[in-house]
């Protein structure tokens, strides 16, 4: 919602989650992702949870994923991310080319 800079985003799918280890109860789990891919209606983040050892700051990755969300009007109908949503996610999405 934030990136697109719309109220109304919908999860549209979930690729395969590959679980790297197991998480313990009670485990502090951190949520990151970035935008990979753009289309007209949708974005695609990468995102990862990391189990946070509280006392050391140590992150381990328990989950890797993609997720498509779409951007959808009052009635449900997917409609064009807006161009400073756009341009937004187009930044990140070039900022992360360069980094990884």
């Amino acid at each position: 919602m934030q990136l697109c800079d719309s109220p109304r985003m919908v999860t549209v799918s979930i690729d395969k989650c590959f679980f790297e280890k197991p998480a313990k109860e009670g485990q502090l789990l951190k949520i990151y992702g970035y935008p990979t891919k753009l289309g007209t209606t949708s974005i695609v983040l990468y995102m990862e949870a990391r189990a946070h050892n509280v006392y050391t700051g140590n992150q381990i990755v328990v989950l890797k994923t993609n997720i498509r969300f779409v951007r959808i009007d009052e009635e449900g109908n997917p409609i064009p991310i807006n161009e400073k949503g756009r341009n937004r996610i187009a930044k990140l999405i070039q900022e992360n080319m360069i980094t990884e």
